[in-house]
C-alpha cells in the first residue's frame, strides 16, 4: 500500500479510477456523478434552522429537497479522501498565498481569501446556472458522449486559460 503515501499519484490511474466510480454510480444509483447540488442543499440545510418556513415554500428546495443523498456523500467523501490523503503522503504544506500570487499581487491573505471566496461563488453560480458541475457535465456528460459534456469541457479549458493569462500574463521564470 506504498501507492497511497505517494504525493502525487498516476493521471491515467486517477482517471481510470473515476470512470469505474461513475460505472459504479450508474449501476447503484442511476445518477451520474455531480457535486454542485450538493452546495445548494447544504445551504438549505442551514436556512432551514432559522428560515424553515421559506425552505418549505421555495420553488427549488421543493423540487430538489434538502436531504443527505448519494451526492452529498461522494463531496463527504472527496473532502475526506483529500484530508486522508494529505495525511498519509505528509504532504499538508500550508501556502497561505502562493509565490505566483505574491509575485503579481502582492502578499495580502485578504486580497487572496476574497478572490477564492469570489471565484468560487462565481464558479457554483455558473454550475447551477448550467445545471451541473465539471463533474456533472465534464466527467459523467462526456463519457456518455453528450455534446454538451464535451461543449463544457473545451469551454472550461477555454475559460482557464483566458483567465490564467489575464491574472498572470505570461510567466516564463520558475515559480
Amino acid at each position: 500500500m506504498k501507492w497511497l503515501r505517494e504525493k502525487a499519484w498516476s493521471p491515467y490511474i486517477v482517471g481510470a479510477l473515476i470512470g469505474v466510480l461513475s460505472w459504479f454510480a450508474f449501476a447503484t444509483v442511476d445518477k451520474p456523478l455531480g457535486a454542485s447540488t450538493t452546495f445548494v442543499r447544504a445551504i438549505g440545510f442551514a436556512e432551514s434552522a432559522v428560515a424553515a418556513d421559506h425552505v418549505a415554500e421555495n420553488a427549488y428546495f421543493t423540487k430538489t429537497k434538502t436531504k443527505v443523498d448519494w451526492q452529498m456523500m461522494l463531496v463527504l467523501g472527496t473532502v475526506l479522501g483529500a484530508f486522508g490523503s494529505s495525511w498519509l503522503s505528509g504532504d499538508r504544506k500550508t501556502e497561505r498565498v502562493p509565490e505566483l500570487w505574491q509575485k503579481r499581487f502582492g502578499d495580502s491573505k485578504t486580497l487572496r481569501y476574497a478572490a477564492a471566496f469570489l471565484g468560487g461563488g462565481l464558479l457554483l453560480f455558473g454550475a447551477r446556472l448550467a445545471g451541473g458541475c465539471t463533474s456533472g457535465h465534464g466527467i459523467s456528460g462526456s463519457m456518455q458522449l453528450a455534446l454538451s459534456g464535451w461543449v463544457f469541457f473545451i469551454a472550461v479549458f477555454a475559460a482557464g486559460v483566458a483567465t490564467a493569462l489575464t491574472l498572470y500574463g505570461k510567466v516564463r521564470d520558475n515559480v
